[in-house]
């Protein structure tokens, strides 16, 4: 009688686990907030891409060579761009390396044309010598992820 009850719960949980949603199984979330139909990148696998329909975000420095700085300084750096692509850009988040690096970037969109900035400070306590320091940004576009980077060499403090 123990087996036989086992077998049947085993075999509820094998048929309600198989249930498919659909030819691929996936479904697609349509209430993301308030930037969700733009964010949401209309590239597939089965599809050619077009890239018309992303933003495209171009920086005019995407690397920023702060050269040699003393230990405990804070070096703060711009980082323009542009959007060259055709539809409003946003920008979901933008992440650093490390926890010494801190970004703060737009929250609105930016139209097709137009610019913005995203600022990187990078404290520099406790890390001496050369450093590459990357800001991740998450955003419409293709790739959805780009990034920028500060380098240099950071004296340590005698």
């Amino acid at each position: 009688m123990k087996q036989i009850c086992i077998i049947c719960l085993a075999a509820g949980l094998y048929l309600s686990a198989c249930k498919n949603d659909g030819a691929s199984g996936v479904k697609e979330i349509r209430d993301g907030g308030p930037n969700a139909s733009i964010i949401r990148n209309p590239a597939t696998a089965d599809m050619p891409l077009d890239t018309n329909q992303l933003a495209r975000i171009t920086y005019a420095e995407p690397e920023f060579n702060f050269g040699t700085v003393n230990e405990n300084e804070v070096i703060t750096h711009i980082f323009k761009f542009t959007n060259t692509g055709n539809v409003p850009l946003v920008i979901q988040k933008a992440r650093s390396s490390c926890g010494c690096t801190i970004p703060e970037w737009p929250e609105g969109a930016i139209a097709p044309g137009g610019t913005g900035e995203i600022l990187a400070k990078f404290n520099t306590t406790g890390k001496a010598g050369k450093q590459h320091k990357v800001v991740y940004v998450t955003a419409n576009t293709y790739p959805n992820e780009t990034k920028v980077g500060l380098v240099g060499e950071v004296t340590p403090q005698k």
